[in-house]
């Protein structure tokens, strides 16, 4: 009898699943998209953004290629300068130097350490007013190479600073 009660119930468990099989496939189909739908986050390590950074950025030398302040367009205050950043005691910070003419302005600038973050201070001697505009704290809002593209950080401020590599 205990045979004759399970052979009922795998007849009932198929007529189930059979009547149940369009939600059945519904949902498999759902969880079959739901896994399929990661995206794969690449990793990239701190060796490979300070290499990039060394490669790239540092003792090479930049021109301001595109300066706006609010709607003031400051590029031709710029005009003739040269920029380099200089490795420092770390790939974090260092000497920095803009030179025009024969005269060179020094200063540091500093990174954090995804290198989203550029802080430029030109200070000695006393720079050129126009110089207000680019000593802040920058972010990079794309670094392809060979214009790093800046925004103020922790600002929505409408100002865009536009440096080319040389």
């Amino acid at each position: 009898m205990s045979q004759n009660h399970n052979i009922r119930k795998f007849e009932n468990m198929s007529t189930l699943i059979f009547n149940n099989r369009y939600i059945i496939a519904l949902l498999c189909a759902a969880m079959l998209l739901l896994s399929s739908c990661k995206k794969a986050v690449p990793v990239v390590s701190q060796n490979t953004l300070q290499k990039y950074f060394e490669d790239n950025i540092l003792n090479k030398q930049f021109v301001v290629n595109y300066a706006l302040d609010d709607s003031t367009d400051k590029t031709s205050d710029f005009d003739g300068y040269t920029f380099i950043l200089t490795k420092g005691s770390s790939y974090y910070d260092g000497p920095m130097t803009g030179t025009k003419a024969g005269v060179t302005y020094s200063g540091t600038w500093t990174s954090n350490e995804d290198y989203g973050k550029l802080v430029i201070n030109l200070n000695s001697p006393v720079p050129p007013a126009s110089f207000a505009f680019i000593n802040r704290a920058w972010r990079f809002t794309k670094k392809s190479l060979p214009i790093m593209e800046l925004a103020p950080w922790g600002s929505t401020a409408p100002k865009i600073l536009h440096m080319r590599r040389l």
